[in-house]
């Protein structure tokens, strides 16, 4: 960044996203960054001094404040300068936007699918139309100024004592209903929000396998799904299982990385995603060859005939349903094809070469 006063500068509570809100000599702007601290979305705020008939915002990629165009700001004499003390941001509950207020009004949305590179800046109160620079908050869907509203009664929930504890009963008791009894429970939070268990479900007289499901990632919804679905209620909130007849303490460890990684990567997880299975030596005995993982939202077709998947479907969780995502391994091989064809297409290949969704 530029020499500059910088009136806010805070990370989401994933740690994914950071915003920082810095006034220049003639102009305010705020940048949201990613965990690298590269500049992914700018967005001008504000103009403190008469504004120039045209501009250059190519600036705002390097960390300073331009002024707006005269034709593109409410105030083309400038406005009083932003103060620090009258300005917080509300992060979205995906973490991947945020909302800048002052004196507790709107000053700026920086949606999750913001993309500057892609001509997608933030909105801004003071802005005039859609330039490189910002857009209009006035033209702004309602549904996102709906979104600010949901954000902030989101934190102000999750800071109640009972919030998390909520999570826990909503999951655990369902499992208990749609799977079996419980036997250990795991935590495998990393000291950053998302909060995360494992609850290990035993071998029953039904089924001759341990089932291992996360406990709490549809506590948040995940990031981007908004990107690329009109509607991203259905596919919002997750808990990841996998079935095992190996050491189930073992197994657990998969959920260390995987648990936390829509956030930490801002990315979604959705019916027959495969995710490169991260480098670590924690969860090694259960990698093995393999170098990803499918997640698959019925995993019949893998044996579950013989073994057929508890019915973990009828949870929801602030008005979004739980979809719970099932692990299968894949090798290098499987995943190329993965990346390639269709989840249905997949699974028939997988199915065909005698794979099994119960892992040993």
């Amino acid at each position: 960044m530029a020499a500059a006063s910088i009136l806010l500068d805070e990370s989401s509570p994933y740690r994914s996203r950071r915003v920082i809100v810095e006034r220049g000599p003639g102009a305010t702007a705020a940048y949201l960054l990613n965990a690298q601290g590269r500049i992914r979305v700018p967005v001008w705020l504000a103009n403190h001094e008469p504004a120039p008939a045209t501009g250059d915002p190519a600036s705002l990629y390097q960390g300073e404040a331009p002024l707006m165009p005269a034709a593109h700001t409410k105030h083309p004499q400038g406005r009083p300068p932003v103060e620090a003390a009258r300005v917080r941001a509300v992060w979205f509950e995906e973490g991947d936007g945020v909302a800048l207020l002052e004196d507790g009004e709107l000053l700026a949305v920086i949606p999750g699918w913001a993309e500057a590179d892609r001509g997608l800046p933030g909105y801004a109160r003071d802005a005039v139309g859609h330039t490189p620079y910002a857009w209009a908050l006035d033209t702004a869907p309602e549904q996102l100024r709906s979104r600010v509203f949901h954000a902030r009664s989101y934190w102000h929930w999750r800071s109640t004592p009972d919030a998390w504890r909520s999570v826990q009963r909503a999951v655990f008791n369902h499992l208990n209903r749609t799977v079996g009894p419980s036997g250990h429970y795991w935590d495998i939070s990393d000291g950053y929000p998302p909060l995360l268990r494992v609850s290990e479900r035993p071998p029953t007289e039904r089924r001759p396998y341990t089932v291992l499901s996360t406990v709490g990632m549809c506590g948040q919804r995940m990031p981007t799904v908004e990107r690329y679905l009109a509607d991203p209620s259905p596919y919002a909130r997750v808990e990841l299982a996998l079935a095992t007849t190996g050491e189930p303490h073992l197994a657990a460890r998969i959920f260390r990385w995987i648990g936390t990684f829509p956030w930490r990567a801002v990315t979604w997880f959705g019916p027959g995603h495969s995710v490169k299975w991260l480098d670590n030596p924690e969860d090694a005995a259960l990698r093995g060859e393999y170098s990803a993982v499918l997640l698959v939202a019925d995993p019949t077709p893998l044996g579950g005939e013989q073994y057929p998947p508890p019915a973990t479907f009828g949870l929801t969780f602030h008005g979004d349903p739980v979809t719970w995502l099932w692990i299968v391994p894949l090798t290098r091989s499987q995943r190329l094809f993965a990346k390639e064809n269709d989840a249905a297409t997949v699974l028939d290949k997988l199915a065909a070469e005698g794979r099994s969704w119960v892992l040993p």
